[in-house]
């Protein structure tokens, strides 16, 4: 089992990694991890903030999942922080939550424009999520309080996405690495997507007997090797 310490770092990690890849736009969004039965670590907000692409693991604080904690008086959990730890306590199969906002999720979301099976190999966990379906929740709002984070989980079910209408996305999963992959996978769909519509042409969603050779490649391949590759590039980059 991962320690405090480690996790932290994990958290720092996929807050860069969004941002790298544009999910985050300068200090807004926020990831998280399940610590135990009713804690997490999140990423706060603290006096010399540098943004989401900067984070150090110094940003995680352990809250628990009404978001008392250890809070140093110079740092503050997000105001959001109702998305997390309302997951977290119906939700017990979920290990990390991810809230960002990328731009193609958003206009998707605000243009009505579904999010269907119409990529195959190019994307399989693209492919497969979207056969099952992306709910849209249909409120614009901070999610601050309890009970509206209790209706976004409603609206998502056993999903592990959810697009918020002209806000963002929240995904789920069972680790750090399984939730960030998720959220860039979610975007990139919603990213060909709408360059499809942008083309002036309806997208055509693939056959539905594809679907018996686009086999779920499991997570050590769609989330831990896309995670190395990100985390390869983000070093490079900060470098």
């Amino acid at each position: 089992m991962a320690s405090i310490k480690e996790l932290k770092e994990k958290v720092a990690r996929s807050c860069q990694i969004l941002a790298m890849e544009g999910q985050f736009d300068g200090i807004l969004g926020h990831v998280s991890v399940r610590i135990d039965e009713n804690k997490m670590l999140i990423r706060c907000r603290g006096p010399k903030e540098k943004g989401l692409l900067y984070t150090t693991p110094d940003d995680i604080k352990i809250v628990d999942f009404d978001g008392n904690g250890e809070f140093l008086e110079e740092h503050k959990p997000p105001n959001e922080l109702p998305v997390h730890g309302e997951i977290y306590k119906v939700r017990k199969n979920v290990n990390c939550v991810v809230h960002s906002h990328p731009p193609e999720a958003v206009i998707c979301s605000i243009s009505n424009i579904p999010l269907k099976p119409i990529i195959g190999a190019f994307n399989i966990p693209a492919a497969r999520m979207a056969r099952e379906g992306i709910p849209l929740f249909e409120h614009s709002y901070l999610i601050t309080k309890p009970e509206q984070a209790q209706e976004m989980i409603k609206v998502m079910g056993e999903r592990d996405v959810v697009l918020l209408r002209g806000h963002g996305i929240t995904v789920t999963g069972m680790s750090v690495e399984e939730a960030t992959v998720q959220a860039l996978t979610l975007n990139q769909l919603a990213k060909t997507t709408l360059e499809a519509v942008k083309s002036g042409f309806e997208p055509v969603e693939i056959p539905p007997e594809d679907f018996k050779d686009l086999p779920d490649l499991g997570t050590q391949f769609n989330a831990q090797l896309n995670w190395n590759y990100l985390e390869h590039k983000l070093f490079k980059l900060l470098a």
